[in-house]
């Protein structure tokens, strides 16, 4: 392993039970992402790209396989630690947003920073709002913000506590392509000004296109 790998994979295969037997979603996938780096991995749908998102970022394990951020193997890790991880070096951008629907804007946001126990975290999530151009939305609710206004919280709240590394599930996914374009520059405004990683999955040809490096998944590996 390179010591400026941010993010690594070894191997990784990932199976799950169906109808008794072992349906292989990743067969051995191979990744190495350095620190700073734009990485898309784009494939057909199905492929396991969510899959792979979500072992990458310790919300779930391999079956078998090794995963390292920032040299910190996942599997040594319990879930309580594999979440302290998280909230100390990672973002999440997902496609469907998940937000919180009782909690404002700004409460969605200061969410990451409170988790990492940072005093600063309602300033940082103002600041946040403010640079991807909610500041006047801080007490609006989710039902009430557009699709493009959600995801500009779902960024915001992302970077809120200045994660090492960004990983991001389709994007632009549920946005027309007017507002995708806007999220893309974004996101990668964003990711610039605070030299994050930044490993996404896409079926946006333009979003990959913004990337340093583009990887297809296909039966269950990385093809470069």
């Amino acid at each position: 392993m390179s010591r400026y790998s941010a993010v690594l994979a070894s191997g990784v295969v990932k199976q799950v039970s169906s109808g008794g037997q072992a349906l292989t979603i990743l067969a051995g996938v191979d990744l190495d992402v350095a620190r700073g780096e734009t990485v898309a991995i784009v494939g057909a749908s199905g492929s396991g790209k969510t899959t792979l998102l979500s072992l990458l970022a310790g919300l779930d394990l391999p079956t078998r396989g090794e995963i390292r951020i920032d040299g910190q193997r996942l599997d040594d890790l319990d879930e309580d630690a594999r979440a302290a991880l998280r909230a100390g070096r990672i973002g999440f951008v997902f496609q469907s947003f998940q937000l919180l629907a009782g909690f404002t804007a700004l409460e969605n946001v200061m969410l990451p920073a409170e988790l990492a126990g940072r005093d600063d975290a309602p300033a940082r999530a103002r600041a946040a709002l403010e640079r991807v151009g909610l500041g006047a939305r801080l007490g609006h609710y989710p039902q009430q913000l557009s699709g493009g206004e959600q995801q500009r919280v779902a960024i915001a709240r992302a970077f809120c506590g200045e994660p090492k590394i960004l990983f991001a599930d389709e994007p632009t996914g549920n946005l027309d392509t007017a507002t995708g374009a806007r999220i893309i520059d974004l996101l990668f405004e964003m990711n610039e000004a605070q030299n994050t990683t930044l490993v996404l999955v896409t079926h946006d040809a333009a979003l990959a296109g913004r990337c340093q490096r583009t990887l297809q998944l296909r039966e269950g590996r990385l093809h470069g």
